[in-house]
């Protein structure tokens, strides 16, 4: 029996080591194609422990976590998450970012993603927030670990009601499971007002 539930305060806290392994996990695909670690992990969801303005969307299977949604106000997320805005004049303090949604590939296809995003949307119009945003990996399109069936979510986010932001891309750096050291990436911004 699969169940959705969003967590905040301890719940939320108590869930994030098994949102770490399975960041790990996913972030392993197309296209982040990440070469993660625990000790990397638990200090970046550290912005989500004892935030009381935080969520997290968990999907369980029975009690395994086998999905994961989270989001914080934009200003209490990485820096070079909200310089990405630093020339479009908005608000921050207004604006929820939805940080990952991850899924095991099983699971997919069965509107969880939609769950994960009416979910935050709700949480973040609880808080206040007047915009959220999120923001996706870009990769080449000739990338040679390119899935041949890879089919980008660009389809499922503007019917939603998302639009790319031009020009609001942040850049964050990973080690990639092809290579030996962190190289930097681009993230595109999307975002719809609430």
């Amino acid at each position: 029996m699969i169940d959705v539930r969003v967590l905040t305060g301890a719940a939320l806290d108590s869930a994030l080591e098994d949102v770490a392994r399975l960041r790990i996990t996913v972030f392993r695909e197309w296209p982040y194609l990440y070469d993660g670690d625990l000790d990397y992990e638990r200090e970046y969801l550290n912005a989500y422990s004892n935030n009381p303005a935080a969520v997290l969307v968990g999907v369980f299977d029975g009690t395994e976590l086998i999905g994961a949604a989270t989001g914080t106000p934009m200003l209490d997320h990485a820096d070079e998450f909200a310089s990405a805005f630093q020339d479009l004049n908005w608000n921050l303090s207004q604006v929820f970012y939805c940080a990952e949604s991850v899924l095991l590939n099983t699971y997919r296809g069965s509107g969880i993603g939609h769950r994960f995003f009416d979910l935050r949307e709700e949480h973040a119009r609880a808080l206040g927030s007047s915009k959220v945003a999120f923001c996706a990996v870009q990769r080449p399109m000739d990338h040679p670990l390119r899935p041949t069936d890879y089919r980008p979510l660009d389809a499922f986010w503007e019917k939603r009601g998302y639009r790319l932001i031009p020009n609001a891309i942040a850049h964050f750096s990973w080690k990639d499971i092809d290579v030996a050291h962190e190289t930097p990436k681009p993230l595109q911004f999307w975002a719809r007002d609430l």
